[in-house]
């Protein structure tokens, strides 16, 4: 049995990162279409079920490809769970009802449970029971797996009725279950993650917008895992991320920035698990993939966001209230936000720090302290907040995260109304009341050391004085910048120089713009200035082309669109922007808007029209039901840049851009970006990064299925844009019809599904072109295109493009281009085995083509109809008689009574055989039995009869013991049959050559035996009558 622990829980610290940017550490090639099930055992083992080919892959994290590939009769499993003995369990639910146990020790499968459906969750707890989340049935059943009674299920959660109330789940998927027996179900359809302790039927809402505490919206959770201390790690499907619970709340972890294809996205991601490290692994179901995302170990020096904008960077102008007075209190003015997403708050009214992340409803934490009207905070990334608690106590005070307690970090003698703590732990305070701004290094103790890092301490607009300061900021050069109220304007001061330098404010050597009290100031990665221009009510920003108003830019009021004496700001990792609203007692935040980062200087380049009609291609745009029809255009750049493609037209357009080129079986193969945005002049928009030397696609289709009718899209770059139509339109060139039936040949499919009917056909064109070739059919066939040849017996050779009906309603198509005077063989077979019935194959192309019947030359070396050899001869063989009674992974105690009987009366003929040829031979071996031909001819029978009846209880084994494990190496079968089968025969013939030679003789004995000379008889009689006379006479 498994030992109690198998995977990995880490312990985080409260502010943990990972790299937002993913490593694809597998791809379609290794983890098929669609992967869901992941496992990372304690030795940081890589286990991934693919669904594409029936296999579990596994690899090491630090090896490059998979260290084995496991082969069983399961279907499209959906998870897996591996115990720390190294057994595997596997979802066969999908066709055979089942979970499987693959047993390391002997590599054979075992039966562990019966299900109903697939197990979209599986899991072994430390008493050794197995949980099944049945997401169909809306329920999780469990079985101990020391009851051997194979239809004990016990219900673990769910009442079979998919439901929302406390006892019910909705198509649940991911399961974890911890040591406490407690049971985590991610309940996909009711948008939650429910808990149900130990036999206990009602669940608690632990995550989502049912629960008791409402801390963040989940859309279809797939996935659950808990840490050391039992803080939720959940895979939020439909929101296309990972978010994870800490002290603070929840957080946005990885694919926080939208769905998509890029490194720092996910689309619709499935499961998740950990190595020992900490290292994240996910399975991003619809980009194919495996990411890794990597734990940030050294992320103390930057505890704020910096992003980076393009040059045309748009906030939403309209805000939104993520905090009102009953939160944050009266006159917010202190608020910051970490690289976590966590927003912490100085509540002035009552006197504490509010914690919540973005995506809360409400505060997750409330900080209570022995502090005074906090003006501003400051948080390090280990978690610790400093605390202005000048205005009434002095000082400054420091919130330790791992202990909850407090001590003062510096003395001062007035509120701080802007706080800062740099990279080599500096603590900045800025004293409005005294016009300076003071520091002191943290990793100095005594508490008198406070240092001038601006202002002579007397108000005034020198160069080297400040008037009433307020928001600071320190960059990584140690140069600072100073919201200076009263002189209206920011100032620099460089490290270690006492005059500063203004870059922002009337005041400067050639003015930009006017402010009133700038209050907070914050810069984002290029240095580019942030400024909350507080009398103004407004934010601005500096940028390439000067400063410019960003929001709050119509006038103090308490609108959306408007600000009221704004504060602090402060910005999160995707670029959205947070504000102190004071007068109106609120934080606002607006929403980063990256969609519109096109190069400054775009100019309109190229205008594309067309239009969609009956005779476009069609494919199924999201893989679903529905059908599209698309135009597919090929895109190229003279320079790379920036690029905005605009949409519009009749139709109701759907943009999506592909790179290297579009495949409509596999839509989000090689896509970068997709846009529909109904209800606008502008139909879609797509604004992409594009690079010199490369193609791109962009297809153009529908918002709804089937739509027709002209569209037009414009480009606009900083060059020249090259569009070239590249989808062509349908034009049937030949329907063929046929069907498959008892009578069509059989073979392995891909050497892995046997007994597949399958029709060949030689496709002739007459031009040289792209074709279509689709069929229309209820066997669900699969399509393959050969080039010169194909050979049932290895159906990967000459092999050139193949389809299985994905994502085309189980219909296959072929899209590939064709030559003359080459041939090309078409292949229809089914995915699953013994299937007949009719087909249809439809081709499409630039001129006509036609098909003809193919007789692939068929090899005198098959076993059954696997694809490895053995000399067949006439007749059946061992082979044909026993392959559709055994079965395949199934111990022989529980084959099929023929089967049994088989082996019995093998070894019983054996035995016999062996009797037989042994006393033959003892017979035969006296020099009396040999002085005739049948006698040496019958000790040498007794020899090779000895022989075959050895090889032959060898070929019936070998027989048994390959079709029982499916996985048996391909080259030990090939080596076996192609030696075994032919030195049986070697000896049968022997044998039959021998006792054809003992009839020979015996034959020819017997013949001379009854054909004599009756003359000559006579004559011998007489002449022996006359001598016996003769010896009478003679005297003795």
């Amino acid at each position: 049995m498994g030992k109690a622990l198998s995977f990995n829980q880490p312990k985080f610290c409260p502010t943990t990162a990972w790299n937002s940017n993913g490593m694809t550490i597998a791809d379609r090639s290794i983890v098929g279409q669609l992967p869901t099930g992941i496992f990372v055992n304690t030795n940081n083992t890589i286990f991934v079920a693919n669904k594409e080919n029936n296999t579990i892959v596994i690899w090491n994290e630090e090896s490059v490809s998979p260290t084995k590939i496991i082969h069983g009769n399961f279907t499209k499993p959906n998870s897996l769970f591996v115990t720390s003995n190294g057994d595997i369990y596997i979802d066969d639910g999908f066709k055979n009802g089942r979970v499987q146990r693959w047993i390391a020790e002997t590599n054979i499968f075992v039966t562990v449970m019966n299900v109903n459906s697939s197990c979209w969750g599986l899991f072994v707890d430390n008493n050794d029971t197995l949980y099944c989340s049945m997401s169909e049935h809306h329920q999780v059943v469990k079985r101990p797996l020391s009851d051997y009674a194979m239809n004990s299920n016990h219900v673990a959660a769910g009442t079979g009725i998919g439901g929302s109330a406390s006892n019910q789940l909705d198509s649940p998927r991911g399961i974890f279950v911890d040591v406490n027996l407690d049971l985590y179900v991610a309940d996909c359809q009711n948008n939650r993650v429910q808990l149900f302790q130990s036999e206990v039927s009602n669940g608690i809402t632990v995550a989502g917008s049912t629960s008791l505490n409402p801390t963040i919206t989940l859309n279809c959770p797939t996935g659950i895992i808990l840490d050391t201390d039992k803080y939720l790690f959940i895979v939020d499907s439909f929101n296309h991320r990972i978010v994870g619970s800490s002290l603070d709340g929840f957080r946005c972890l990885v694919g926080c920035f939208g769905k998509g294809l890029q490194s720092n996205q996910l689309q619709n991601p499935f499961s998740l698990s950990f190595d020992h490290s900490g290292n994240m692994f996910v399975t991003d179901y619809n980009n194919y993939r495996i990411q890794k995302f990597l734990l940030m170990k050294d992320s103390v020096a930057l505890s704020l966001n910096q992003p980076k904008f393009c040059s045309t960077a748009i906030w939403n102008f309209n805000g939104m209230t993520i905090a009102d007075r009953s939160i944050v209190g009266q006159l917010p003015t202190g608020i910051f936000v970490n690289t976590n997403n966590t927003i912490f708050v100085a509540n002035k009214e009552n006197n504490t720090i509010v914690i919540w992340n973005e995506e809360s409803v409400s505060p997750t934490k409330i900080i209570h302290g022995n502090f005074t009207k906090p003006n501003s905070l400051f948080v390090t990334s280990n978690g610790d907040i400093y605390i202005d608690d000048g205005f009434k106590n002095g000082r400054v005070q420091r919130w330790i995260a791992e202990t909850n307690i407090f001590v003062t970090v510096m003395n001062v003698n007035s509120s701080c109304w802007g706080l800062f703590v740099d990279n080599n732990d500096t603590l900045y305070c800025s004293m409005s009341e005294h016009h300076q701004v003071v520091k002191r290094p943290l990793s100095d103790y005594a508490m008198n050391s406070n240092h001038v890092a601006a202002g002579t301490g007397i108000g005034g607009s020198a160069s080297n004085q400040l008037d009433s300061p307020r928001g600071i900021f320190v960059d990584v050069n140690l140069d600072l910048y100073v919201a200076d109220c009263q002189n209206n304007r920011v100032q620099l001061f460089q490290s270690e120089v006492s005059h500063g330098i203004t870059v922002a404010g009337s005041r400067l050597l050639y003015p930009t713009i006017s402010l009133s009290c700038p209050s907070g100031i914050i810069l984002d990665a290029d240095k580019y200035l942030f400024i909350a221009d507080q009398n103004n009510h407004r934010i601005v920003r500096s940028g390439l082309n000067g400063f410019q108003c960003l929001f709050g830019c119509y006038g103090m009021g308490l609108q959306f669109d408007q600000l009221n004496i704004p504060y602090g700001l402060s910005f999160d990792h995707s670029g959205n922007l947070f504000v102190t609203d004071t007068s109106n007692h609120r934080i606002q935040k607006f929403k980063y808007l990256n969609r519109y980062c096109v190069n400054t200087f775009t100019v309109f380049q190229k205008t594309y029209s067309s239009s969609l009609t009956k005779n476009n291609q069609m494919y199924y745009r999201d893989c679903q039901t529905e059908k599209f029809y698309y135009e597919s255009i090929q895109v190229k750049v003279i320079k790379s840049g920036y690029y905005t493609f605009r949409g519009s037209g009749s139709i109701d357009p759907y943009g999506s851009i592909y790179k290297n080129k579009f495949n409509p079986l596999d839509p989000w193969e090689n896509l970068l970006n997709q846009e529909y945005a109904h209800g606008s002049d502008i139909r879609f928009k797509l604004d992409i990064h594009l690079d010199v030397d490369m193609i791109y696609v962009l297809v153009m289709t529908t918002f709804g299925s089937k739509e027709t009718g002209d569209f037009w899209i414009n480009v606009l770059g900083e060059n020249e844009v090259v569009l070239d139509r590249l989808s062509t339109p349908v034009n049937i060139q030949l329907k063929y019809s046929s069907n498959l039936t008892e009578g069509s040949p059989i073979y392995y499919r891909d050497c892995q599904v046997p007994q597949c009917h399958y029709e060949t056909l030689q496709i002739h064109v007459n031009t040289t072109g792209l074709y279509v070739l689709w069929s229309e059919n209820n066997i669900n066939a699969y399509g393959y295109i050969y080039q010169n040849d194909f050979n049932p017996l290895k159906p990967s050779e000459n092999l050139l493009l193949s389809h299985d009906g994905e994502c085309n309603d189980e219909q296959f198509k072929l899209i590939i281009d064709l030559e003359i005077n080459t041939r090309y063989i078409l292949v229809v077979t089914t995915h699953d085995p013994k299937i007949i019935g009719n087909f249809s194959v439809f081709i499409s192309g630039p001129n006509n083509v036609s098909l003809s019947p193919f007789s692939p030359e068929q090899s005198s070396c098959v076993i059954g109809d696997q694809c490895h050899f053995y000399i067949k001869g006439i007749g059946l063989t061992l082979d044909d008689i026993l392959r559709d009674e055994l079965q395949s992974n199934t111990v022989l105690n529980n084959q099929s009574f023929s089967i049994q009987i088989s082996a019995g009366i093998t070894i019983i003929m054996f035995i016999a055989g062996l009797i037989n040829s042994v006393l033959s031979f003892i017979t035969f071996q006296h020099k009396d039995s040999q002085k005739v031909g049948c006698g040496m001819y019958l000790l040498t029978s007794s020899i090779t009869s000895l022989l075959t009846i050895s090889m032959l209880i060898i070929k019936f084994w070998f027989v048994v013991l390959t079709y029982i494990n499916v996985s048996t190496n391909l080259s030990v079968l090939r080596g076996g049959c192609a030696s075994i089968e032919p030195i049986l025969k070697l000896f049968l013939y022997l044998d039959g050559w021998l006792n054809a030679c003992v009839a020979v003789e015996r034959a020819v004995l017997i013949f001379k035996g009854v054909k004599f000379n009756k003359k000559r008889k006579l004559y011998m009689k007489a002449f022996k009558q006359s001598f016996n006379r003769i010896q009478k006479r003679t005297p003795p």
